[in-house]
């Protein structure tokens, strides 16, 4: 029987030299990545303002249902008025502070339309919530809105437009 050399199933590689990346193959790899990123850095943006605009839409929708309660409230009854009042609250905060129950006053109840005052997601965030809405009373006409001595609606005061085109202070 002849002696053999023990076969190997394992490539035979030349002394010396050690295996990994080429670095034409490393830098490739970075390119791919490198561009790939860029490509979705605009989509990043796209979706974080896509979910502040819903955020601004939610809190719309919240103060305006807090002010049609307080509305209803008023003209059931339940909000004692006085002569030339409209109905709508003097301020924002009276919505959260709440007002007291006139078809009850023996026990002191108050009326709340909303458990906090929500904040503008397009405005200053150091500044406090009632201070990031743009108030309209109701005397104010609306090509023009104005404060004045009650709360009929509010709008964002951010200068921005919307993905949708169009100004957020017209929502």
């Amino acid at each position: 029987m002849s002696k053999s050399a023990p076969t190997d199933a394992r490539p035979h590689r030349a002394p010396g030299r050690a295996r990994g990346f080429t670095l034409v193959e490393v830098l490739a790899v970075v390119t791919i990545v490198g561009i790939l990123a860029a490509a979705a850095q605009p989509l990043a943006v796209w979706v974080h303002k896509r979910q502040r605009e819903s955020e601004l839409r939610q809190a719309l929708r919240s103060l305006r249902g807090g002010l049609d309660a307080y509305w209803q409230a008023a003209h059931e009854g339940r909000i004692a008025l006085k002569a030339g009042d409209s109905g709508y609250p003097p301020d924002l905060d009276s919505l959260v502070q709440g007002v007291p129950d006139a078809r009850d006053p023996q026990r002191r109840r108050r009326l709340y339309f909303l458990r906090r005052l929500p904040r503008d997601p397009m405005a200053d965030a150091a500044l406090p919530a009632a201070a990031t809405w743009g108030l309209r009373s109701y005397d104010s006409p609306p090509e023009a809105p104005a404060p004045g001595r009650d709360v009929f609606d509010v709008y964002s005061r951010a200068e921005g437009t919307a993905l949708d085109g169009t100004r957020y202070r017209d929502w």
